[in-house]
Parts: structure tokens; sequence; C-alpha cells
């Protein structure tokens, strides 16, 4: 199943796991969205900087550390995914909980370890 994908955190640098995990969903034909603090591009994927309004949005997938996550609750929940993973390093209990709240699934996984054992 095809599932549109923003990765919140979305990087440059070819070496973090958000660049990873960005060219993977791609690999296995996933439409993705990705913002992060710098604009580029990984592969055919634009990364923005502003928190803009998308819709049919199933997945976000973390890679922000828990500290910066605050200041994205309301932007990711406004956009009412179907699930939320946070990946290691960006779990977080008190997001958790309003996501859960709103009915959406949350995850405590790896999204590249998901996408290679084929499930995401």
């Amino acid at each position: 199943m095809i599932k549109k994908t923003l990765v919140v955190g979305a990087s440059l640098k070819e070496d973090r796991y958000s660049n990873r995990a960005v060219k993977l969903l791609r690999r296995y034909k996933h439409p993705v969205e990705a913002y992060g603090l710098r604009t580029g591009k990984i592969v055919d994927v634009e990364i923005f900087t502003e928190k803009k309004n998308m819709v049919d949005i199933h997945t976000v997938t973390v890679y922000v550390n828990p500290d910066r996550q605050p200041e994205l609750y309301d932007y990711i929940l406004s956009l009412n995914p179907k699930r939320i993973i946070f990946n290691p390093g960006t779990e977080n209990d008190e997001f958790a909980e309003l996501a859960k709240k709103k009915g959406i699934v949350v995850e405590e996984r790896c999204t590249l370890v998901m996408l290679n054992s084929g499930i995401f």
C-alpha cells in the first residue's frame, strides 16, 4: 500500500537517517513531503522550511529531537495523519499522548527498518 509520508527533520546531509528515509521512501514509490531547517532537494523531493498545509498525509515520520518537537505539535496534528512514527532518539510521551487522543496511531520504530522489512 502506497502511503503519502511527511519526513519531519529532513536533512540534506547524506549521512543523516532522515536523508536516507526520503531516498528509501522514494525507492519504494511512496509520495514524500520533506520538512527541514534548510531548503534543498533530496532526489526528487524538495525540502520546505515553512509549515505548509497538506492533505492526504498518511504517515509522519519524525527525525527531530524531543526538545524541539513542541513547536511542531499543532502543525503535525493539524495534518490529520493516520500514523506518526517516532524514530530512535525522537520518542516523546507527551506528543504521543496528544496524537493518540486524536486517534492517530503512534509507533516507536525505525522507518528504514520498517521499509526494508516490508512492514511500513
